[in-house]
């Protein structure tokens, strides 16, 4: 089992900078990686950025890209999103999740292949 606990969300005007957090606790070494998603109201939960353990490599949709940083401190177990130049249609959920180190591909982009989830953390971009 793995827990994933999600922090860091809150209120910030367009342009702000917010950074989420994702402190991993247990069978972590049996997992791929860590993925962010988000979900906003009355939308499918959706693709944010993910890191693989193995080579560090990260992963953006392209949505993000330029904006966000997706980044892991191993000592803590802990995955960080460094989110800057926000905009309004940022505003969801945001969801950490990871998936068992089972089959050999890690889906980072696919939700449904995802096997644990935390519990969100809101963000919320005023314009």
């Amino acid at each position: 089992q793995v827990q994933l606990v999600e922090s860091g969300g809150g209120l910030v005007q367009a342009g702000g900078s917010l950074r989420l957090s994702c402190a991993a606790s247990g069978r972590t070494f049996s997992t791929y990686g860590m993925g962010w998603f988000c979900q906003a109201p009355g939308k499918e939960r959706e693709f944010v950025a993910a890191i693989q353990w193995s080579g560090g490599t990260t992963y953006y949709a392209d949505s993000v890209k330029g904006r966000f940083t997706i980044s892991r401190d191993s000592a803590k177990n802990t995955v960080y999103l460094q989110m800057n130049s926000l905009k309004p249609e940022d505003t969801a959920v945001y969801y950490c999740a990871t998936q068992r180190s089972v089959g050999g591909v890690f889906y980072y982009s696919d939700p449904k292949r995802m096997n644990y989830w935390g519990q969100g953390t809101q963000v919320t971009v005023s314009s």
